[in-house]
Order: structure tokens, then sequence, then C-alpha cells
């Protein structure tokens, strides 16, 4: 069999990219080497680079991202599995450049990326699919807020949180009107817009969804349990929180929710991992954002939600990869 060529691409040039590093890695072990050349590609800020076994560094060509290896072995990669969180793999970017030369890749298509790093737009498009969000004033740069008008209309606590960032970054929980000026500059250090959103009292979920064998399926529903504020960088990523996967919901609230999760992936064309994130008060689910590129290291939670829906990661990803190398 004709082995294709995969790389692995990771890394970004956000804060993310740590984590970006470790869900690569989990990505490059599974896939299956007797289907596959598995490569690996940092794409940094100032550096994208191939990085072999022994940890040496190679330039990538970006007009057209391959690797000189030696004069006589040049590296075209069949497919790119895209797993890098934020900029520029989950804002748009990199998909648009690679349309542009032509290189495939897995996940969904530049449109939807943006759109969904976009969190006051996508909601706003949901909501024309009759999927409910949190109350919301949206703020740009070096626009007036007057904090007695943010509070009356959404009253206290509230979010504040940046409008194209992960991993929880720059989001704070505000409970008295003195508080919202530090949380709008520790917003703005992450993005040049941000949202100030209702406190919806509720059950918090992340919710996986992938289209796998040709049919859009709900991995799992994980309940988070924070033990911290709410479900910051903290508690995803160092600890700070308990995942309880499935989560606690009675079944028609367990239906709603992934009747709703799939809904938006439909209508947003989704392809790809995805995992959106809800808070269910009164047995309806409201969402907060969909993420496109979510954390894939084995502490994340979608490869929990997989194993407990019964795919493995190694299925998961080929199934990735079968369809990139699939497009036309």
């Amino acid at each position: 069999m004709n082995k294709k060529n995969i790389a692995v691409v990771m890394g970004g040039y956000s804060d993310e990219y740590k984590v970006s590093l470790k869900s690569g890695q989990l990505i490059f072990d599974s896939l299956d080497r007797e289907r596959y050349n598995v490569y690996k590609v940092i794409i940094l800020q100032d550096d994208w680079y191939f990085l072999d076994d022994r940890g040496n560094k190679a330039p990538i060509d970006r007009a057209d991202f391959s690797v000189t290896l030696s004069s006589d072995f040049c590296v075209k990669f069949d497919v790119c599995f895209n797993i890098i969180h934020g900029k520029p793999g989950e804002n748009g970017e990199l998909q648009a450049y690679w349309n542009t030369i032509g290189q495939k890749y897995t996940g969904c298509d530049f449109y939807q990326s943006a759109l969904t790093f976009n969190k006051k737009d996508t909601l706003a498009v949901l909501s024309k699919y009759g999927i409910p969000s949190a109350k919301s004033i949206y703020l740009r740069r070096g626009e007036h807020c007057d904090a007695e008008e943010v509070v009356a209309a959404l009253g206290l606590p509230l979010f504040v949180k940046p409008n194209q960032s992960g991993s929880s970054l720059g989001i704070t929980k505000v409970k008295e009107p003195a508080e919202l000026a530090q949380a709008l500059d520790f917003a703005f250090a992450e993005d040049d817009e941000i949202l100030i959103e209702s406190f919806l009292d509720g059950m918090e979920v992340s919710v996986g969804a992938v289209d796998f064998n040709g049919k859009t399926t709900v991995l799992g529903i994980t309940e988070i349990v924070p033990h911290t504020e709410f479900f910051d960088y903290e508690a995803k990523y160092e600890g700070a929180s308990e995942e309880i996967t499935p989560a606690r919901l009675d079944e028609a609230t367990r239906l709603k929710v992934e009747e709703i999760t799939r809904r938006a992936y439909d209508a947003l064309g989704m392809s790809g991992f995805s995992r959106s994130e809800f808070i269910i008060m009164d047995g309806t689910p409201y969402m907060l954002e969909m993420n496109t590129n979510p954390g894939f290291s084995p502490a994340s939670i979608l490869p929990q939600q997989a194993a407990w829906h019964g795919i493995s990661i190694r299925e998961l990803c080929g199934n990735e990869v079968e369809k990139a190398l699939a497009k036309n």
C-alpha cells in the first residue's frame, strides 16, 4: 500500500500553543503507521519548521508547505492534520492559505473557522436557528463603557470575556460594578473586541461533536464542576475542575442538548472536531461558544468523550485524515 504523508500541524501564535503541542503529540502517536507516514510540523509566530524524531529542525517552504530534508529528498504532505488552538489554525488564516496553495487539511474550512472564532457572530447566526444564548453587550477597544448602564442591562454577577480567544483566557466574573474596569483591561489584553454577558445560573456542559463515518455524531456530554469560580484556564488545564461524562442529566434534557448540538454543527456547515459549551438553566441549553479545534491532549474532554462513545483515538484521527484525502 502506498502510504500517505501526514503532517500533524501544531503550535500557534497565542498562549494556547503549549496545549496545542500536547494535542499534536497525542495525534502523532495515535495515527496508524501502517497506513500513514506521520510527521510533525510546528508553526510559531516567527518560525515554521519540520521536527524529526531526534529534535532536528528543517524550515517549511511556505510557497507549497513542503520541507526539504536533503539535496534529493523533499517531502510534500498529502494531508495536514490541523490541531492548532487559537491563531492561525482556529481563526481561518491557515485554512485560507492552504486553500490558496491547494493543500488538503483536516477540520472545517476557513469560513467556519473564522466565524466560530468570533463568539458574537457565531451566537448571532445560531440565534436564527433557535439556539439561545446569554444577553450580552459588545464592546470595541476605545469605546466608552458605563458601568451603571451595563449592570442595569445585564445584572450582577456578569462575565467579561474576549470575543476572539480560547482556553478561557482573559475572562473575569464580575460581582461588583467597581470590578468592571479591571475586567475590561484583562479582556482587552487578549483581544480588541470583548463581550460582556449576563450570568446564567445553571449546569455547564461541554459537548463534543464530529462528522464520523458520514454522520454528525455527538460524542458525549460532559458536566463541568469547576473548583474555581468558573471553568477558566486553571480549571481546564491544571486540574481545578471535575469533569463528569456522561453529564448527570435527565433523558429529556440530554436529548435536547444533543439535538441543539447537532443543529448548530449542521447549521454552520461544520466538519471535523467541535466542542460546544452550554449552560443548562431550567432545562434550556444556552450556548456560550463553539470551538472548532478543541483541546486534544490526553487530559482534554474530547478524547474522554470519544472513549465513552466507544470510538478509539486512532479511529477518530484516521476518520479525519480519510475525509481530508477524499476532498476534491
